[in-house]
């Protein structure tokens, strides 16, 4: 019962905080979306999601990118032009980057500073405001999910696992197959979904070839994937789509899960 109640709390708080914004803020779909959103109105959103889980703060940053553009850069827009926030057109993984710092700061100036602790190796470094060790960045999925800055990975804990495996120096790794058993309910707002390619199909050496953040609808209580889905050279756009429906038609072999506790 508790755990019930539990349930329903949280949903309402969510629920309502949802209409404040959405009484306030454009809502995603329609021709606004984070990307232009100044610094003040990104700072009195993340002081009132302050209240919610990390997860659902995780979700929420997700849902303000839907309907941006895709980034077709192949290095990434961010990448070239040496910047922290470039939330005009987004790739996967400046989208998944984006939504968690906003979500692990209090403001727009301090989610400067988490990014600099989470999208690289080791920290990245600011000189007059642009980014000089891009070279130290994630510029592969496997190493964000292997380095403990994103998330404890949970996979096996959503559904049975499989052996694949590695590459650069990555014996193998655990995932859950495309046509795996997968318990939707064990899934919360905010986890981190890596879609990974079958060994055949990768390219250069990378493990990871896609990634998202999940949702969960309020309503239906359906499990929602949020990512920029896209093609490189070509373009695309952030959407929301049920993770069952994506599933049945990704070209990926399976996934890997993380989650911020």
């Amino acid at each position: 019962m508790r755990s019930v109640l539990g349930l329903f709390c949280r949903r309402l708080l969510r629920a309502l905080f949802l209409s404040a914004v959405a009484a306030t803020f454009a809502l995603p779909g329609s021709s606004a979306s984070a990307l232009v959103m100044s610094d003040a109105e990104v700072a009195s959103l993340q002081g009132a999601a302050a209240a919610l889980p990390a997860g659902e703060r995780i979700a929420f940053w997700a849902d303000r990118f839907v309907a941006t553009p895709y980034d077709p850069d192949p290095v990434g827009e961010y990448v070239r032009r040496s910047l922290i926030v470039a939330d005009d057109r987004v790739d996967c993984m400046y989208h998944l980057f984006r939504s968690v710092e906003l979500a692990f700061s209090a403001n727009p100036a301090e989610a400067v500073q988490v990014a600099l602790e989470k999208r690289f190796h080791g920290r990245g470094v600011l000189k007059d405001g642009f980014v000089v060790n891009y070279e130290d960045r994630f510029a592969y999925g496997e190493d964000m999910v292997f380095s403990g800055k994103w998330g404890d990975l949970i996979s096996a804990d959503i559904g049975p696992v499989s052996r694949m495996k590695g590459s650069r120096g990555i014996p193998h790794i655990e995932y859950i197959p495309k046509r795996g058993a997968v318990v939707y309910e064990k899934l919360r707002p905010g986890d981190l979904i890596f879609f990974v390619h079958p060994v055949h199909k990768r390219t250069r050496d990378e493990i990871v070839g896609h990634a998202g953040i999940i949702s969960i609808d309020e309503q239906s209580g359906g499990v929602q994937l949020i990512h920029a889905g896209g093609l490189k050279g070509k373009g695309g756009a952030v959407r929301k789509v049920l993770l069952k429906t994506y599933r049945a038609s990704m070209p990926f072999a399976g996934f890997m899960i993380t989650r911020f506790e």
